[in-house]
């Protein structure tokens, strides 16, 4: 009786444990369950959280692009101003060899920059070089109040006169750009001429003898009428091969037999009846001068031409003799030499 009790009690005991064991089993797995969906969570939030980075990271890319862009621009712009600069530099330096270097045997000194050879396509060249200087009043100033106001002053106000400062520049500039080999003479005229230096002709490569013709100049007083004429004479007497002619206008007084001429019946000053000379008197003076007077052909004339008040036909007239015989018509700015 008592092992059929023992049975039964142990079959009820077995039942209970087996009613046990699947809560505990569920337990364990809802909370496994419930793990996995905080990571799954955690996961999900880092994955949000990466995507972000990844979106941020993606636009700093976008900004470092379009920075490296310019970048990569303004290195392309330094690049070709580096090259352009550089061209430039290869210019200059070609220009610096092909510049001749002041030699000890420069006639005159001249402290312009460099020593260009050129003035608007003037070079001085030639054989036999005559350079011919107006010398005259007008040579004072621009302005003929000026020159009127000059004409009655002294020396040293005759010698200080703008315009003459600047002849004598120009005489320094031409002397200083001499060819090497060959001849210069260095002529003066007003209502005479007069030869400057110690020969008609000075060796270029006599610096001593050019030094003090250019000397002379320096002493000269600018003065009396313009007799072209009388220096072109002197000039074709010489036989040079370039004529370089420094001068503010056409001439006022000649060397013809003017009232033998028909055409100057009427220029009074021309046949001694009179002090002033109008500006169609000195066009058919300037040209019967050239007829008569003017070097032999093939001398290559050039005329550097200062600037004076009431003298208009002055440039065309010099340009058509200058053209006429291959050479050229400066007109320089107020600034040169």
């Amino acid at each position: 009786m008592s092992c059929g009790l023992g049975a039964v009690i142990l079959i009820f005991m077995l039942i209970k444990l087996h009613e046990e064991a699947p809560v505990v089993e569920t337990d364990f797995l809802q909370s496994e369950l419930d793990s996995l969906e905080l990571q799954k969570h955690q996961l999900a939030e880092g994955i949000s959280s990466l995507q972000a980075l990844t979106d941020q990271e993606k636009e700093r890319i976008a900004i470092l692009q379009a920075m490296l862009k310019k970048i990569q621009k303004g290195v392309s712009d330094d690049q070709n101003q580096i090259a352009a600069q550089q061209a430039r530099l290869d210019a200059l330096k070609e220009l610096i060899k092909k510049t001749p270097i002041a030699q000890t045997s420069d006639v005159v000194s001249d402290d312009r920059i460099g020593e260009e050879n050129y003035l608007m396509g003037l070079k001085v060249e030639g054989r036999k070089i005559a350079l011919l200087i107006d010398a005259s009043a007008s040579m004072t100033d621009e302005k003929l109040i000026e020159i009127i106001r000059r004409k009655n002053g002294s020396e040293r106000i005759k010698k200080n006169g703008p315009k003459w400062i600047r002849t004598k520049k120009i005489v320094r500039w031409l002397l200083a750009r001499l060819p090497q080999t060959g001849q210069v003479s260095i002529l003066a005229f007003n209502q005479k001429v007069k030869t400057l230096g110690n020969a008609d002709w000075l060796d270029n490569r006599n610096p001593r003898a050019i030094a003090k013709a250019f000397q002379e100049v320096e002493v000269l007083v600018p003065q009396g009428t313009t007799n072209l004429q009388k220096g072109l004479q002197k000039v074709s007497g010489l036989n040079p091969t370039d004529l370089y002619v420094i001068t503010d206008g056409l001439p006022t007084s000649g060397e013809s037999s003017y009232g033998s001429l028909n055409p100057f019946a009427s220029c009074s000053s021309l046949l001694g009846r009179g002090n002033n000379i109008s500006g169609p008197c000195r066009v058919m003076l300037f040209r019967q001068t050239i007829q008569e007077s003017a070097p032999r052909s093939g001398v290559k004339v050039h005329v550097i031409l200062l600037p004076i008040e009431g003298d208009p036909e002055a440039s065309p007239e010099f340009w058509s003799w200058t053209s006429a015989t291959g050479g050229l018509l400066i007109s320089p700015a107020e600034n040169w030499p």
